[in-house]
């Protein structure tokens, strides 16, 4: 599955090393990449063919999960580790369904929070940087605490984003400091790739990303489960991309093979 951007904050922009979030783009068809990063993501297709794919199953993902939720009555959204813009963006997807949302997207990337605030109005939608690994930062940022309400019920989206982060920077306790300060009612949206759908390709997908911004990091589906500690998961629980409330307006890819989509996820309420 597809990453997206998530590296150390000392680092700066740089066409030379493979990006997650441009290889993330360019899986998805988008333009913002570099030779580097193509090569990369060709060395990943070589690998997983059905990664380019599995990526748009993603996005689809994210695209059912937060029109769920809009309809469930959820107007505030934090987005970490956004990625580069793309179509069926999450402020667009809840206003499509509420007419007007507030939304914010963090991501560590200067390039990636250039993009964003161009397609954003910078009063409801606002993008931030920020770190996935620092959580209490992301929370305290003046613009995060002044579009969203932590008294209210607000979905934190974790789309392909904690797939890179080890187990040593301590991923439960990220997600606990997140859930903390969310109020009852909240939902926590995540997908993330998963070590027991493809063996035979992660070890070879994971050096390919030694070589990018960020490493990764699949895990089986007990340790992607231990991540929803503390929120009840959502019928169907935690399934395969295409299995999480297929909707007919959609395309659903993988649906004979939903293994083949690379990733688990869910949505998880806290109560």
């Amino acid at each position: 599955m597809g990453g997206r951007r998530l590296e150390p904050e000392s680092a700066g922009f740089d066409p030379n090393t493979p990006n997650v979030a441009r290889m993330y783009d360019y899986y998805l068809g988008g333009k913002d990449h570099f030779p580097a990063d193509r090569e990369a993501a060709e060395k990943i297709l070589a690998l997983v063919p059905e990664a380019r794919v599995a990526a748009r199953a993603n996005r689809a993902f994210l695209g059912r999960a937060v029109r769920h939720l809009a309809q469930s009555g959820i107007r505030q959204f934090l987005d970490i580790g956004t990625g580069l813009p793309s179509q069926g963006a999450v402020h667009e997807v809840a206003d499509s369904v509420l007419g007007t949302s507030r939304v914010i997207y963090v991501d560590i990337d200067p390039v990636v929070m250039v993009h964003a605030r161009a397609m954003l109005d910078g009063r409801d939608k606002v993008a931030v940087q920020g770190d996935v690994r620092k959580p209490q930062q992301i929370l305290d940022h003046p613009e995060v605490r002044r579009v969203i309400d932590f008294r209210e019920p607000v979905a934190v989206l974790l789309l392909a984003v904690m797939h890179f982060v080890q187990d040593s920077e301590n991923p439960r306790e990220i997600i606990a400091t997140l859930r903390e300060a969310m109020a009852p009612g909240s939902y926590l949206v995540l997908s993330h790739a998963a070590s027991d759908s493809r063996p035979d390709a992660v070890e070879g997908g994971t050096e390919v990303y030694k070589k990018s911004t960020s490493q990764v990091a699949p895990r089986d589906r007990a340790g992607i489960e231990a991540l929803f500690e503390g929120f009840e998961l959502l019928e169907p629980g935690l399934v395969w991309l295409p299995q999480w409330r297929p909707d007919d307006g959609d395309t659903i890819d993988f649906l004979d093979d939903p293994t083949a989509s690379l990733g688990l996820c869910g949505v998880g309420r806290k109560n």
